[in-house]
């Protein structure tokens, strides 16, 4: 796999699923970023599918203002079938209300296993 898919796939769950506010766009990008039986793992616990997915990321842009957007906050690293993203999430051009990092499982092109993990 190449760097440039793996990037693709990272940026796609970012930008094109967890802060996209269009549902259609967010359940389209979805369906070409991960697996059918992906499995999503946050704080709150594990969810198994596309439309789990979708459905989580609903849940969390329906909680924040219209402003919120995701964005990088760092390298992305990858290797072995693995890959990492770190980002934050708050108000466009403001302080960052949440941090994290995306740790991914891809096979087949796709991501199959996605770990978020929060700055305490």
């Amino acid at each position: 796999m190449t760097d440039d898919v793996v990037a693709a796939l990272m940026r796609a769950n970012l930008l094109g699923v967890f802060g996209q506010r269009d549902a259609a766009a967010r359940l389209e990008s979805a369906g070409r970023t991960y697996a059918d039986d992906v499995v999503f793992t946050d704080p709150e616990g594990s969810v198994t599918g596309v439309d789990a997915v979708v459905a989580k990321a609903a849940e969390l842009l329906g909680k924040v203002p219209a402003t919120f957007v995701f964005a990088e906050a760092g390298p992305l690293y990858e290797g072995a079938g693995q890959a990492a993203l770190a980002w934050t999430f708050g108000p466009e051009g403001g302080e960052p209300a949440a941090r994290g990092i995306d740790i991914a499982t891809i096979a087949g092109g796709r991501i199959t296993e996605l770990r978020t993990l929060l700055v305490g």
